[in-house]
């Protein structure tokens, strides 16, 4: 089992309205169903597609815009993405759109996109060019489900393309929503009463099969010679742009050469839903005459037949699957007179033109756009359920290659962070942000950090840092409570009365680094003074975690104060209660203290190996060996890498497990656990494992991303599903600085402990 994935935005990729073309249309609808399901409107947002420079006057939903010949665009708009935390993309894809060859240029987004995917596909070759078939069938590994509109689409995707069948997923054209009328009532509108009409509406252009209609008119004619045929749409603006209205043009000559432009009107607009819908109800027969079979979706002949008309048609894919079961007539490819002769004698027969309506009617209310919409959410949903199941496979994301020697330590983000108060807790991207205030778990950590620092470097530039911490905590400790508080607002109010056990132990672990590793005997004796007066809060600790931050800091101090018999007695009584959860807790599958693994989980084993070993209790060394162990096996992907628990529901001993998001302190809990391990047991393979886990920071973890920067030591906040949360907050970056630095420690004690046995040997 794995926790319910929340979805909180979807981006839709597509032309827009204004834009004129059915895709346009189409992506609108789309939006605004799927904004009707979802809690807040504004979670649905549009990346439109431009065709020309200047773009058009979107609505606010479209938050980026792409010029589709300039590739660049498409990077930024992945970014764009990326950063705006995106639960999932669907791409409406047609050939026509994006630029490049046949439309490749879409890829440069695509690649770059770090959420699933899903792909509405409109068009669908029986027999595409070379070109065609490599997109479509790259569409199909890049996303997580192709949509299709047509059936018969799966088995051609699955023949023609390759793509398995589980990976796509029929969902039906969308349509309006409107309720079945008669006919006469509409045309009096349009200056039409008495007369029988025709109709096909759509972008003007060639490949669109009205030549066989209007050759078709003579032979409807005869039977009715008040007949009209009625060509509503705009020209194609590309049509426009090459041709200007030749095709139009083209069209009423041959009305004019066969004697019928009395019988066939243009309407040159493009009209909005509720005009189009009255044209539709005005239509005694709508025609669909599309020359190829190859036509995988019509969006106008499903308004047709949701609208109810009466249709006949050429047998394309869509029409075929659409038309079955006397929804409508269908007659050859190019032959105007069976077209005529079924166009005439549907005319004459008005039962069998309002039984078609109402089956047409009937049947196309599953697609509506409210129930289309529906049916995106729940693949979307079930999507984001598998990805968080079996996360994105990062084959599409640029991979980051192993460091091949540790970065030198910077602390430029570190100062960033800090103030003359502390360290900030949360960033903007690497900016502070004083927003949310301190808190002494993360000055805590400072500490820590900048104390194991400068006993490496010597570094005179720490130590105002190396005060600055120690000051915060000296603060934070509430005398009355004997407890401290946690969070400082950047006005310099306290939040909270006291902070919880965790917070304390964590303050205690800090005071216990700076009494043993701080730059001069003053600033050790007042880490020492003010650790010796909070420790006593111990004795009531009931959180596991708390335990083990307390015995972390118990551990520095003794390792200067051994001989402070309280605080001995403290950790030995701390180390058995911990030990004792173990104990209680522990099956053979399940080697923890509680029923739920959650967060900075290495501390635990930590703790008990190295109080083990100050303690000389082999029970608890041993304890904490084989639970890090077994945290490490089971946070170990299919490739080898660590893929640590999430914060979005942790894991629980009946198997629920989150996959994201992963956080840094997970993983330098792991490290500094690892190292314990190898202090206490001799066994290389820790050191190994610490550098695993110190590679995750480097990209060697799901998704093959870096979240540590080795520019400024920034760390990014955590591994999403979707990819790096880029915000680079006091607790990410701390735990990449303390990792590298554990790291570093480690393969050097590592080092030198081989140099001396060779010197034995």
């Amino acid at each position: 089992m794995y926790s319910k994935p929340k979805l909180n935005s979807i981006a839709v990729i597509g032309n827009y309205l204004p834009r004129r073309c059915g895709i346009a249309t189409f992506t609108t609808d789309l939006c605004e169903a799927l904004a009707a399901e979802l809690p807040s409107a504004d979670k649905v947002i549009a990346i439109a597609m431009n065709d020309i420079d200047e773009g058009y006057p979107y609505p606010d939903r479209v938050k980026f815009e792409v010029r589709d010949q300039d590739p660049s665009d498409y990077l930024r708009a992945a970014e764009f993405l990326n950063l705006s935390g995106t639960d999932v993309v669907i791409l409406q894809h047609e050939y026509g759109i994006f630029g490049g060859p046949s439309g490749s240029n879409i890829f440069q987004l695509l690649n770059n996109l770090r959420m699933p995917i899903l792909t509405t596909l409109h068009t669908i070759g029986l027999d595409p060019t070379q070109d065609q078939k490599w997109i479509l069938s790259e569409l199909g590994r890049i996303s997580d489900q192709l949509i299709v509109m047509n059936r018969k689409s799966i088995e051609v995707l699955k023949d023609v393309y390759g793509v398995p069948e589980h990976k796509v997923t029929f969902i039906p054209h969308g349509i309006p929503d409107v309720p079945f009328t008669d006919l006469i009532s509409c045309k009096g509108r349009f200056e039409i009463e008495g007369r029988k009409v025709l109709l096909t509406f759509g972008l003007l252009g060639p490949g669109k099969g009205i030549e066989s209609v209007i050759r078709a008119m003579p032979h409807i004619t005869k039977h009715h010679k008040d007949v009209l045929y009625v060509i509503l749409g705009a020209t194609h603006p590309h049509v426009m742009k090459t041709v200007g209205e030749g095709y139009r043009h083209n069209l009423q000559q041959l009305a004019r050469d066969l004697a019928v432009d009395s019988n066939v009107r243009f309407y040159d607009q493009f009209l909005d839903l509720q005009s189009l819908a009255q044209f539709i109800r005005a239509a005694d027969v709508y025609v669909t005459p599309y020359p190829s079979r190859n036509q995988i979706v019509s969006g106008t002949l499903s308004y047709a037949l949701g609208i109810g008309a009466a249709v006949v048609s050429t047998p394309y894919l869509y029409a075929e699957e659409m038309l079955a079961d006397g929804r409508g007539v269908l007659v050859p490819f190019d032959d105007p007179g069976a077209m005529g002769q079924a166009i005439a004698k549907l005319l004459s027969d008005d039962a069998a033109r309002n039984t078609m309506r109402k089956k047409a009617y009937q049947y196309c209310r599953s697609m509506v756009w409210k129930e289309v919409a529906r049916t995106y959410m729940k693949t979307i949903r079930e999507t984001l359920h598998h990805n968080a199941a079996v996360p994105r496979s990062p084959a599409k994301i640029l991979r980051t290659r192993e460091p091949e020697a540790l970065p030198t330590i910077k602390l430029d983000h570190l100062r960033v962070l800090t103030d003359d108060t502390g360290i900030l807790q949360h960033a903007f991207f690497s900016m502070s942000d004083p927003d949310h205030g301190y808190c002494v778990d993360d000055n805590a950590r400072a500490l820590i950090v900048s104390c194991k620092y400068y006993r490496r470097t010597l570094d005179d530039t720490v130590v105002p840092l190396i005060k600055t911490y120690l000051a915060f905590l000296r603060h934070a400790l509430n005398r009355e409570r004997g407890r401290y508080h946690n969070f400082l607002s950047y006005g310099r109010q306290w939040m909270d009365a006291a902070g919880d056990d965790d917070c304390h132990g964590r303050a205690l672990w800090g005071l216990g680094v700076a009494t043993a590793m701080a730059p001069d005997e003053l600033t050790r004796a007042g880490s020492a003074a003010l650790f010796i007066e909070s420790m006593y809060a111990v004795v009531e600790f009931t959180s596991p975690r708390g335990m083990a931050f307390a015995l972390l800091g118990l551990h520095f101090y003794l390792n200067v104060y051994s001989g402070n018999t309280t605080a001995r007695k403290l950790q030995q009584d701390l180390a058995m209660k911990l030990l004792e959860l173990f104990q209680i807790n522990t099956t053979d599958d399940w080697p923890w203290c509680e029923d739920m693994l959650a967060y900075a989980n290495g501390r635990l084993p930590e703790a008990l190996m190295l109080s083990g070993q100050d303690l000389g209790e082999s029970e608890m060394v041993e304890t904490g060996r084989k639970s890090l162990t077994w945290l490490l096996d089971i946070q170990t992907n299919e490739r080898g890498q660590l893929s640590v628990i999430g914060n979005d529901g942790w894991m629980t001993r009946g198997g629920h497990r989150a996959h994201f998001g992963q956080q840094p302190i997970e993983i330098t809990a792991l490290i500094d656990a690892c190292a314990a391990a190898y202090r206490v047991t001799d066994d290389g393979e820790f050191v190994q494992e610490a550098r695993r886990c110190l590679d995750w920071f480097f990209g060697r973890n799901e998704l093959c991303l870096p979240l540590y920067d080795s520019k400024t030591g920034g760390c990014c906040d955590g591994l999403e599903q979707h990819g790096v949360n880029q915000n680079m907050g006091a607790e990410s970056t701390l735990a990449g600085l303390m990792s590298l630095l554990t790291v570093q420690d480690l393969l050097r004690q590592e080092v030198r402990l081989k140099d001396q046995q060779d010197i034995v040997t």
